[in-house]
């Protein structure tokens, strides 16, 4: 035990002994109180009134919530109560309580958990308050509060205990709510378009609808090996091809892949897929959602995300990954799919380049490499090479590339989505194609998922698909900067 914890581990060692001598007075853990209100309703019904017309006419409340706040002056304490909507506060009298309530409630611990019942007055200084007559300790806190000026300074407790987190900062609790209502938001929004919720198995014989390397599970009972899924997207098609025509799931995603402030290995991602539309109406679809979302949790469609500004009113720019390619690095210009002068310039960049990398892997790698960051947007980049690109459609001009889009807001992108490829056939080729890829070492290749193809020989409608990272939008939209702040639970390393 460091000299640093002593303090502490005399603070939890006193409260225990309170929580002893509550045992032997009955129940220290009741269930029996009932409140009838909360902070923000009184504040908002009661707040303007006057302390007159609050005497004129009492009213009544049971609150019940977090002792987060405690004054004690003489015979009066004022303690602040949190509830779920925010803090009310007490007025504790030991005229009103009489002397033994008021002598073992000036013993309680900041932290506990405490009901009361009282009328509502209006303090000397104007605010609005509980004037308590009954007191009850509900559930005693064994560990102390961090000290409240300074909250919690380290970051990592602050994720690995994000209870202690969400108890002293009402601004990680609004990050969260907006989080919250970025769903119901996303939810309403495709529900007023016909679009049909579903959910498909997190655990699946065969990941696909993504490149990315799964993590593995075995299921004892059939003694099966499974993967977590890496993403929805095969079996939302599988309904395609069973007549729901709109069809989306909001869930969560594992991807064994690094930490960083963009990515955690489960996340939570909105698929959808709609027959008879192309990637042209998904587009549209995405801008309209992305504002939306906007307007919704902001009242505005500029947000203000780590110092810079986007303005999401306008319709978004596009622009090829091409195009984009040959801004970013002149020299590729006119040559932007000449495999050597691409293995050259990824060289320069310190990009790997396999032998079995084709033209297109080279410029996308190259793309991620020295354009996605400078994508200040809102901005649509269309036209992904085919290479990449296993479940898009090809551009029936240009096969080269697909008739794919990524939307990239402040150098991140948010979404992904194209027509979707629904020639069997092709499919088949496709997944072929992967599997060579994976034998030859590429972890995140896709497996060949027969069953699937089975699925499109019983034909399935020209559609287009829509996948939204849910946390990245959550960050821009809380100005947010890293991913793990708008999880309530991040993955991190062991502690050690």
């Amino acid at each position: 035990m460091s000299n640093d914890d002593e303090p502490e581990n005399r603070l939890i060692a006193e409260r225990r002994a309170k929580l002893a001598r509550a045992r032997e007075a009955g129940n220290a853990y009741p269930n029996d109180f009932r409140r009838d209100a909360l902070a923000d309703e009184l504040l908002a019904a009661y707040g303007a009134h006057s302390a007159e017309s609050l005497a004129a006419t009492p009213v009544t409340v049971r609150v019940a919530g977090r002792l987060m706040v405690k004054r004690v002056m003489g015979g009066t304490t004022f303690v602040k109560l949190q509830d779920r909507s925010g803090q009310i506060q007490l007025m504790v009298r030991r005229d009103r309580v009489s002397e033994p309530v008021y002598t073992e409630f000036k013993k309680w611990d900041l932290g506990d958990i405490a009901a009361a019942r009282g009328e509502l007055i209006k303090t000397k200084t104007g605010e609005l308050s509980v004037d308590v007559v009954e007191l009850k300790l509900l559930a005693k806190s064994l560990r102390p509060l961090p000290e409240k000026w300074h909250g919690i300074v380290d970051a990592e407790t602050k994720l690995r205990q994000r209870y202690l987190d969400l108890i002293m900062s009402e601004e990680t609790r609004e990050v969260f709510r907006r989080r919250s209502a970025l769903s119901r938001f996303v939810r309403a929004f495709l529900d007023a378009l016909d679009f049909t919720e579903v959910e498909t198995p997190m655990m699946q014989p065969i990941p696909g609808g993504a490149t990315a390397r799964p993590f593995v599970t075995h299921h004892h009972a059939l003694d099966a090996t499974l993967y977590l899924r890496i993403a929805p997207e095969l079996y939302l098609k599988r309904l395609l091809v069973g007549g729901f025509e709109r069809v989306y799931e909001i869930g969560r995603v594992f991807r064994n892949e690094g930490l960083s402030t963009r990515h955690n290995p489960e996340f939570t991602m909105l698929e959808l897929y709609q027959a008879y539309a192309t990637y042209r109406d998904v587009m549209a679809l995405t801008e309209n959602l992305v504002r939306g979302a906007a307007q919704a949790l902001t009242g505005g469609t500029t947000v203000e995300y780590q110092g810079a500004r986007f303005d999401l009113a306008p319709k978004f720019a596009e622009i090829t990954v091409e195009a984009a390619l040959e801004r970013a690095n002149p020299e590729l210009a006119g040559r932007v799919r000449d495999r050597a002068a691409l293995a050259t310039v990824c060289f320069a960049h310190g990009i790997d380049v396999r032998p079995e990398s084709q033209a297109g892997r080279l410029q996308y790698e190259l793309f991620e490499k020295t354009v996605e960051a400078t994508l200040v947007g809102p901005v649509f980049v269309t036209q992904y090479p085919a290479e990449v690109s296993p479940l898009a459609r090809c551009n029936d001009v240009d096969p080269f590339v697909t008739d794919r889009f990524e939307l990239f807001i402040g150098g991140r992108e948010l979404a992904n989505g194209f027509s979707e490829l629904n020639d069997p056939e092709e499919q088949a080729a496709r997944f072929r194609a992967q599997v060579d890829a994976k034998a030859a070492g590429d972890e995140e290749a896709m497996f060949f998922d027969a069953d699937y193809i089975r699925a499109l020989e019983h034909g399935m409608p020209p559609a287009g698909g829509l996948g939204v990272g849910i946390d990245r939008l959550a960050m821009l939209l809380t100005n947010s900067p890293s991913i793990r702040d708008v999880l309530l639970f991040p993955q991190l390393k062991p502690e050690s």
